[in-house]
């Protein structure tokens, strides 16, 4: 799925990430850069990690060459930000959809700079599931 196929989501994530097109996949997305794959399994789940001043509405994600840097990361007024989505089989034949972000602010300045971006957060968590995972479901039903 696209940036721009899926309504919200697609333009929170451009607004907080400038430059990036609209006809770009979430896949794409979170395999290139400003992402570091940390653990892929092209079929079953990616686990994503990205370094920076998130706060900002500025590119500022310093990029990474591989993941021990990510979990090496410690440059204050920074935070490191780690996007994990796995697909779980059911006993019934289906499978469950998994999602999970983790956010570690560096230092005191990085703890501030979070705490500023929290209320967006907050206020656009469900947006996941209203847009992102409703458009997977349609796709998989159309087959």
């Amino acid at each position: 799925m696209a940036l721009g196929e899926s309504s919200l989501l697609g333009r929170l994530v451009r607004w907080r990430i400038p430059g990036l097109a609209g006809d770009l996949s979430f896949d794409h997305l979170f395999r290139h850069d400003p992402f570091l794959v940390l653990i892929g399994d092209r079929e079953r789940s990616l686990v994503s990690g990205l370094v920076g001043r998130i706060w900002t509405l500025g590119r500022d994600y310093p990029q990474l060459s591989d993941p021990e840097q990510f979990r090496q990361w410690s440059a204050h007024g920074t935070a490191r930000v780690l996007f994990a989505n796995w697909v779980e089989p059911v006993a019934s034949g289906g499978a469950v959809l998994q999602s999970q972000t983790r956010v570690d602010a560096v230092g005191a300045q990085g703890r501030l700079g979070l705490a500023t971006l929290r209320p967006v957060i907050r206020a656009f968590q469900h947006v996941i599931a209203t847009d992102g995972v409703e458009e997977a479901v349609r796709r998989a039903e159309r087959g």
